[in-house]
């Protein structure tokens, strides 16, 4: 068993509960069962949350499937692309300086997984003083997504400042893991001399045993004896969801093709009002996790896409992917990532990110194809993940890297 005693340290860490985001939910609960106590400090705000913790100070702890989380008090921002979102980064690093250690465990492990990289300075203190393993965690490039995203300069002197607290946390810490199987590229693009472990993101495999049906009214949203390409997720500027519409408008004599596309967003009004003259899809509001799979199994084909950017390059990890492949579905995946799991795992036709034919014709292709094919495409994709990607055996990799 482990006695390892660890603190991940994330700001937009979420629970089944609360809302996303649910990777390290489920590497500490994977780790607790190995007999490790980990705590999680994430902050009590974020964009991400569905349902906000209950805080009675700047620090509240609460205890969740074993693992301890410590919910740290933030200011609020009104939308994910708002310069207030800045303050709480801000505002979240300074507060790590004051963690109420008296009341915690002394930490063999700190792993950092943050956004900005601002709480890399506050843990490598606290590790330099419990003596701890330092494990640095890139789940997003930053600053380059905001170079490559936002439109910012990279010579922007606030770019500048992150780019200097990246290179500190790549020279600093132990152990350097991320999500994207190219990091290394971007590491050496850094002049830094530094290898890296390569930890997916993944599946919870029980949590597919409480799987809860959708509603009959969301049901009839969804038309029978029609070909469903689905998308579950966010509509947000990185999501390339205006690349799929400009494809459907490609497709108009497929008349036996439809669209369904579930989730929130800030580019959801935006985009749902582009296509209002199209007859042949639908918007629906995001639906609970535990839903997802009873949403899947709707669709005939799944849709994921990204924009041709220089970030994506470095490789992507999104939960929705691993959710698609655990569906049985095939998948169309419009990316220009080079390590591409679609690919890989042969489950579905990957196609250039932002060229509207080349999805339009992936969609043909995979319409066209006899349903056994689609079939043994879907499998393949469920095979994989469940092999590859679960978090029983991600949590035990983590554990062998620290």
């Amino acid at each position: 068993m482990c006695k390892k005693k660890i603190w991940i340290i994330n700001e937009y860490a979420g629970t089944p509960k609360h809302g996303m985001t649910y990777r390290h939910y489920y590497i500490a609960r994977e780790l607790f069962k190995k007999g490790c106590e980990v705590t999680i400090i994430s902050a009590a705000y974020s964009h991400f949350l569905t349902q906000l913790p209950n805080v009675t100070g700047k620090f509240t702890p609460e205890v969740i499937d074993g693992v301890n989380y410590l919910w740290v008090k933030v200011v609020k921002y009104p939308k994910s692309f708002c310069k207030r979102r800045v303050l709480k980064w801000f505002d979240f690093m300074f507060s790590l300086f004051k963690l109420p250690i008296e009341t915690m465990q002394k930490p063999d492990v700190i792993i950092v997984s943050p956004t900005a990289p601002f709480s890399i300075l506050p843990a490598w203190l606290w590790a330099k003083k419990f003596k701890s393993k330092l494990l640095f965690e890139v789940r997003d490039i930053w600053p380059l997504t905001l170079i490559e995203l936002g439109g910012y300069s990279p010579n922007h002197p606030f770019i500048k400042f992150m780019g200097f607290f990246e290179k500190f946390a790549l020279k600093k810490s132990d152990f350097i893991v991320s999500n994207l199987p190219n990091y290394d590229q971007h590491i050496k693009e850094l002049g830094i001399n530094r290898k890296f472990n390569y930890l997916p993101n993944g599946i919870s495999i029980e949590e597919f045993d409480d799987i809860e049906p959708i509603s009959e009214d969301l049901k009839s949203c969804i038309p029978k004896n029609k070909f469903i390409v689905g998308y579950t997720g966010k509509f947000g500027i990185s999501n390339a969801i205006d690349d799929l519409i400009g494809a459907i408008r490609k497709l108009k004599n497929y008349n036996n093709i439809f669209f369904v596309l579930v989730g929130n967003g800030q580019e959801k009004e935006k985009l749902r009002e582009s296509c209002s003259d199209l007859s042949n899809i639908v918007f629906l509001d995001a639906i609970n996790k535990n839903q997802i799979q009873s949403m899947l199994e709707c669709f005939d084909i799944c849709y994921i896409g990204w924009k041709k950017k220089k970030i994506y390059e470095f490789g992507v990890s999104p939960n929705k992917i691993f959710d698609y492949m655990y569906s049985g579905k095939p998948i169309l995946h419009a990316t220009n990532s080079t390590k591409d799991i679609v690919t890989i795992a042969n489950c579905g036709i990957s196609v250039e990110a932002e060229n509207q034919d080349a999805i339009a014709n992936g969609i043909i292709r995979l319409y066209e194809m006899a349903p056994e094919q689609r079939f043994e495409l879907g499998q393949n994709g469920k095979e994989y993940v469940v092999l590859n990607h679960n978090y029983q055996n991600l949590a035990e990799q983590l554990l062998a890297i620290s």
